[in-house]
């Protein structure tokens, strides 16, 4: 018999949880057992999964007895709070939230870039921030080719990033507007339909915000390499699902173009969209769903000779948050680092 696994979701009814389960049925992850935990709020709602109705759990210290892997996307808070007593049962945890990323003790992992580090966990693994993971798949192969020696990013991120309310909240508001009444602001601090603001985290004393921070930290991480010099500006849009990003590189000598372009479109987890007579680039539209990180408008900087930029949209709940975390569980199977459900063993 094959191995499988007894897996908890803790978060499951956001929106990275349900597309957590969505993608174990479709990726037919190998699960002997699956619990599905959320907060007591939750309790007595139910889950679909291969066509049954799993019962929501609240989660509790008896949560994660006989759990093999734990698929954390309920924030930093309940992160801190319940990780560590799952891998004491005996779990391993791949977290969504930011608790951990920046811990030298925990890898940061994104499958594309960094796999073998999935491999030095201690029991938890860190899910990288949405814009990061993105931006990581689509510079990562010009990086590997041709070291880059700076990175400007600017993001345009969708509703989807601050969870379900909040993309719930933007479509009322877009019919508050439209109806001419005053626009309803319970998640965001601002109207987000038919306006867009600063990504809404706190600002630090240089006047960065902490989503920008995360992606300078978390991206020198990720790719080994604290030389890289990086600066962000991260946008909320008035887009439903699947982040934007403008992103500028800078390398020591000239980047054909053309090369640049085949080795993205060689690339894992990347779809070149270009159509130049068109104007058709990668739209947040069309990567909603989406597994592939849509890169296009590959085009050499004017201003700078060793200057390269490219346009790229992606799924911020699916390759930004749940696939990602996914494909890490995914790897812990093909090395053999996860605890066999004994039934199956």
């Amino acid at each position: 018999m094959s191995e499988s696994y007894r897996i908890a979701i803790l978060g499951a009814t956001g929106a990275v949880g349900t597309e957590l389960l969505e993608l174990l049925e479709s990726r037919s992850f190998p699960i002997a057992e699956l619990k599905v935990l959320a907060s007591p709020r939750s309790a007595g709602s139910t889950l679909k999964y291969k066509g049954e109705n799993l019962p929501v759990e609240v989660v509790t210290y008896d949560s994660f007895e006989e759990v093999d892997l734990v698929l954390a996307s309920a924030g930093a808070s309940t992160s801190k709070e319940w990780a560590w007593k799952a891998v004491e049962a005996g779990a391993v945890v791949i977290d969504n939230s930011s608790a951990f990323r920046m811990d030298s003790q925990v890898p940061l992992v994104v499958p594309e870039v960094n796999p073998e580090a999935a491999a030095l966990h201690q029991g938890i693994i860190a899910n990288p921030n949405c814009t990061t993971i993105l931006m990581s798949v689509a510079v990562w192969p010009l990086h590997k080719f041709q070291p880059i020696q700076r990175l400007v990013v600017s993001t345009y991120q969708s509703a989807s990033g601050a969870g379900a309310r909040a993309m719930a909240e933007m479509k009322t508001q877009a019919n508050e507007i439209l109806q001419g009444e005053t626009p309803t602001t319970e998640i965001f601090p601002y109207p987000l339909a038919f306006n867009l603001f600063l990504h809404n985290s706190p600002l630090n004393e240089q006047g960065y915000c902490q989503e920008e921070m995360k992606m300078l930290n978390e991206t020198r991480k990720i790719f080994g390499s604290n030389e890289i010099r990086i600066t962000a500006t991260c946008i909320r849009v008035p887009v439903l699902r699947a982040h934007s990003e403008a992103i500028n590189l800078e390398f020591a000598q000239p980047f054909n173009v053309a090369q640049a372009r085949e080795i993205l479109s060689q690339a894992p987890g990347i779809e070149v969209v270009e159509n130049w007579q068109n104007n058709y680039f990668p739209m947040p539209m069309e990567a909603s769903g989406k597994d592939n990180v849509l890169v296009g408008r590959i085009r050499q900087d004017i201003s700078h000779p060793c200057g390269l930029e490219l346009w790229l949209s992606g799924d911020q709940i699916r390759k930004g948050a749940a696939l990602n975390a996914v494909q890490i569980a995914e790897l812990l199977v093909a090395q053999k680092m996860l605890r066999v459900s004994p039934a199956t063993a």
